[in-house]
């Protein structure tokens, strides 16, 4: 045990610093995720046949196959098309569209539980379609996402884990560099348990507090 808390301590700052990678990644890849989420779910919900079929395939695609592939697929597979990313651009593409494809679906059920009864209201004092949609319907659907959506933040962050492979500079990555230094991963690889433990921990406690922020007096769930 004294020679983890010695290593944990002395490679701290590299760990800290991976950890500062890893929420940013889990933020901006949160952020770029609720918004093409939004527009996906607002496509399968009220959209035209060519925005409903677009925003299948987007959500089926993204879903449907491993982020691992599609990371490598954006970092490696679009030069050929002469298109080069750095391997931060190419991360928080890859976390940014496949969190929004989950996002979407959690967004699309929400809106769904509304009701078409919000509609034909807003409908009936003079709004159209979509200000019926943007001041009635999501303001209510974005409240009710939040218990389901809220596992989001929490699984994009753990699933940061795997850009290390495209040699991002996060947590994991620092991780196996420390491994590699020392020949300790056990210690190295428990030391990053540790954080990622830690921040889970802070995270799941935020999204806790932020749902109990949003609930509507006298519409809570039993």
């Amino acid at each position: 045990m004294s020679a983890f808390i010695e290593l944990f301590l002395r490679f701290l700052p590299d760990l800290l610093s991976g950890a500062a990678m890893t929420l940013l990644l889990t933020a901006e890849g949160l952020a770029a995720g609720f918004v093409l989420g939004l527009l996906a779910a607002l496509g399968r919900t009220y959209g035209s046949k060519v925005w409903h079929a677009l925003a299948t395939a987007y959500i089926e695609l993204f879903r449907g196959t491993p982020l691992l592939m599609q990371i490598f697929l954006l970092y490696y597979g679009l030069p050929g098309f002469g298109i080069t990313l750095s391997r931060e651009w190419a991360a928080f593409l890859a976390l940014g569209l496949n969190s929004g494809a989950y996002q979407a679906e959690y967004l699309r059920g929400s809106i769904l539980a509304i009701g078409e009864g919000q509609m034909i209201a807003g409908r009936a004092i003079g709004l159209s379609r979509w200000k019926t949609i943007w001041h009635i319907i999501l303001p209510q659907a974005l409240r009710l996402a939040i218990p389901a959506w809220a596992n989001e933040p929490v699984s994009l962050l753990k699933s940061t884990a795997v850009v290390f492979l495209i040699a991002v500079p996060e947590l994991m990555a620092k991780a196996k560099a420390i491994a590699a230094k020392t020949y300790d991963p056990i210690g190295a690889y428990l030391a990053a348990a540790v954080l990622y433990l830690v921040m889970v921990y802070l995270l799941d406690a935020f999204m806790k507090w932020m749902e109990r922020k949003s609930l509507i007096p006298g519409l809570e769930t039993k």
